[in-house]
């Protein structure tokens, strides 16, 4: 608030400055002031103030306040065994029901608010903490699989086949599948247990990876992953994010375009479908992810001297035509080691291998 002798001596300098030319906005503009408080000063009504409304608030304590016997005693209905479920909106018209005022129904959502009662106040069930999976490196392969059944169409509406499908996170090969007519645990556990004898896997080596369905958590499959020594690692529930590369799989075997328009007749075409389909994916499918190396030959160590000679038709065509390239060449650099739900992210890109496949 400006004093009122510093307004009389402001006053002049102002009208002075516009008999001179100036412009009042841009008078006041110098001297920290607006037009409006000026023309303000300049009213006939103008007082000794500055002719702004002066606040009426106090520090007296309001009169409408309640007072600590009246918070208590509302606090006490509010946390009684008849409305302790209940919010403010559901307490006060049964309060008015039976002829007792209490507070206004704003004033107990302040008390509430004020003791940190504010929350859902019906009788529930502890939140169940989910962590998320723990995080795991696969540094070669047969070292960490991802598993998952997806549905094939049927000729019956309402029924499926369905494709049980475990895939090597590090080469993104398939290293095992079947077709059956139904879920199952035992039939889970038959699949990997010739996964196991067929890749050559020992105690100890193999962590297998799935979400939480029934024949994931079924006896019969974890007793079986027991007796061969293979690791179990699990999905949230309701997380597709925690088990990225069987989801991205899926989506590139039914984006195919030779998935038939019409349901498989029957479990036989269906299995020769996917025998076709797996024999494409691992042996001429360029995954994106592995710089465009196929998941066979990643997984037979083959990808570094294919990478190898990629770099050098690059360097050979760079130094024949340098004028072509303004930047580094293309990156034909290995793929590092593959992640599964890392604990932070990875600066190495390499690490962080891309999960969508071309």
């Amino acid at each position: 608030m400006t004093p009122p002798q510093q307004r009389q001596t402001l006053l002049p300098l102002i009208a002075q400055a516009c008999l001179d030319g100036a412009r009042l906005h841009a008078a006041c503009h110098l001297i920290g002031l607006s037009a409006r408080t000026v023309q303000r000063w300049q009213s006939p009504l103008a007082t000794a103030g500055d002719n702004r409304t002066a606040s009426l608030r106090t520090n007296a304590v309001p009169p409408n306040k309640l007072s600590p016997a009246e918070r208590e005693a509302a606090m006490q209905v509010l946390n009684s065994a008849e409305f302790k479920d209940l919010p403010p909106s559901q307490i006060v018209p049964r309060l008015a029901d039976a002829g007792q005022y209490v507070a206004s129904e704003s004033t107990l959502y302040r008390l509430l608010r004020q003791a940190g009662q504010l929350t859902h106040r019906g009788l529930t069930r502890v939140p169940r903490k989910i962590s998320k999976p723990r995080a795991l490196v696969a540094t070669r392969p047969d070292q960490i699989y991802c598993w998952d059944i997806t549905y094939l169409p049927a000729p019956v509406r309402g029924m499926h086949f369905y494709l049980y499908l475990f895939v090597d996170i590090f080469s993104r090969k398939i290293v095992g599948w079947q077709v059956y007519d139904r879920e199952s645990a035992g039939l889970a556990a038959q699949l990997l247990r010739d996964i196991c004898e067929r890749q050559g896997i020992t105690l100890g080596q193999l962590t297998v990876h799935s979400d939480n369905g029934s024949p994931m958590k079924g006896e019969t499959m974890l007793a079986t992953m027991q007796r061969l020594g293979v690791a179990h690692s699990r999905s949230r529930p309701a997380v597709s994010n925690d088990n990225p590369y069987s989801e991205a799989l899926f989506r590139t075997l039914k984006y195919r375009p030779t998935l038939p328009v019409k349901p498989f007749a029957d479990l036989l075409q269906a299995r020769r479908w996917v025998t076709e389909l797996v024999h494409w994916y691992n042996h001429e499918h360029r995954h994106s992810a592995i710089r465009f190396i196929t998941p066979t030959q990643r997984h037979a160590s083959l990808d570094r001297p294919l990478l190898a000679q990629r770099a050098a038709v690059y360097a050979a065509a760079r130094e024949k035509h340098p004028q072509r390239w303004t930047g580094a060449c293309r990156d034909w650099s290995p793929v590092g080691d593959v992640h599964l739900n890392p604990s932070t992210p990875t600066k190495n890109k390499d690490s962080t291998t891309d999960l969508k496949a071309a």
